[in-house]
């Protein structure tokens, strides 16, 4: 069973009972795939930390927290000691979902909006469960949406039905978007929302900004929610956005501004050079999401992205499986 349609196929976006048939295969797809990768870890897409004193143990230079300090045993035995935190039963995630214009793009099995939606399906369905809450922050071309975080499946629902029932962008139809998606301002929504430490998960094609100039508006918010949450960066990209097919001459829109410009394809050198700057600008990418202290998640629209969370899950318990036994 493929993972990569989340949309009904043959179901018109406006037809009746269509968005209702979409959540429901989402939810199937998810739960038929996944589901099984967490049984038994109660924080499984990243290694999450807890509140409650545990017991104590030798304190490890470079790996562990000074902060967690255990002054007493430390004082008691002469030895420097440290100790454990036992993992909260109850996690809050957030999730922070892109909905700009530049997300109604896709070339290949679906649009990047599709693949989102899938991405916080994933996300939304595997963490909710034992009391677990979940809020969310969607950014799109009229403002911010906020989403409080509460229990059970209906405010997952209610987004995924947000993110599959969402108007296109007005770019596509009346030229440029009125302001465009902010997603540093839905970022720092997230930071104000989410007051008690959890999982931030952020869905987006971080096409805000050049990372390879160093203009990354997200960036300081993200640093911030990374200080305080255990952040997760999904990023979602086209294979268009990667190379240019030869195709002779196409026809480029930005959504975002509805600007146009015709584009000789069949140039070598032009989808040579396109590329390598497309490259470039995925090193910086990594980088910068490295730097801020987010681990990082890519999905294609060609790619099976179940298949690609669950890797990501199984590495993720790997990390923590081998930190442990050191």
């Amino acid at each position: 069973m493929s993972g990569v349609l989340p949309l009904v196929p043959g179901a018109r976006p406006g037809a009746p009972g269509a968005p209702e048939a979409a959540l429901r295969r989402l939810e199937l797809t998810v739960t038929r795939r996944l589901d099984g990768l967490l049984q038994g870890q109660h924080l499984g897409l990243v290694p999450g930390h807890g509140s409650e004193p545990a017991e104590s143990r030798e304190y490890v230079p470079g790996e562990d927290d000074v902060r967690r300090m255990d002054w007493a045993v430390t004082a008691r035995t002469t030895v420097p000691h440290v100790r454990d935190l036992v993992a909260d039963r109850e996690l809050e995630t957030t999730l922070v979902v892109d909905a700009s214009a530049s997300m109604d793009f896709g070339t290949a099995l679906m649009e990047k909006r599709d693949l989102a939606a899938g991405a916080a399906a994933a996300v939304g369905f595997l963490t909710l469960r034992g009391g677990n809450r979940l809020g969310a922050v969607v950014a799109h071309e009229r403002g911010v949406r906020r989403l409080p975080a509460a229990q059970g499946r209906e405010p997952l629902l209610r987004l995924l039905r947000l993110l599959v029932t969402a108007p296109r962008s007005e770019a596509d139809r009346r030229g440029p978007a009125p302001g465009g998606a902010d997603l540093a301002a839905a970022l720092g929504t997230a930071l104000a929302q989410a007051r008690r430490r959890g999982l931030v998960v952020v869905v987006s094609d971080f096409l805000d900004g050049d990372p390879v100039d160093g203009d990354v508006p997200w960036e300081r918010p993200l640093r911030l929610l990374a200080a305080r949450h255990d952040v997760l960066a999904v990023e979602v990209a086209d294979p268009r956005e990667h190379e240019l097919p030869d195709v002779g001459l196409l026809a480029v829109v930005d959504p975002e501004t509805g600007a146009r410009r015709d584009v000789w394809t069949g140039s070598r050198r032009l989808r040579e050079r396109y590329a390598a700057a497309a490259a470039e600008r995925r090193d910086a990418l990594a980088a910068v999401l490295r730097r801020s202290g987010a681990r990082h998640l890519a999905l294609r629209t060609d790619r099976d992205w179940v298949r690609d969370v669950a890797r990501h899950v199984l590495a993720e318990r790997r990390t923590r499986a081998l930190g442990a036994r050191r």
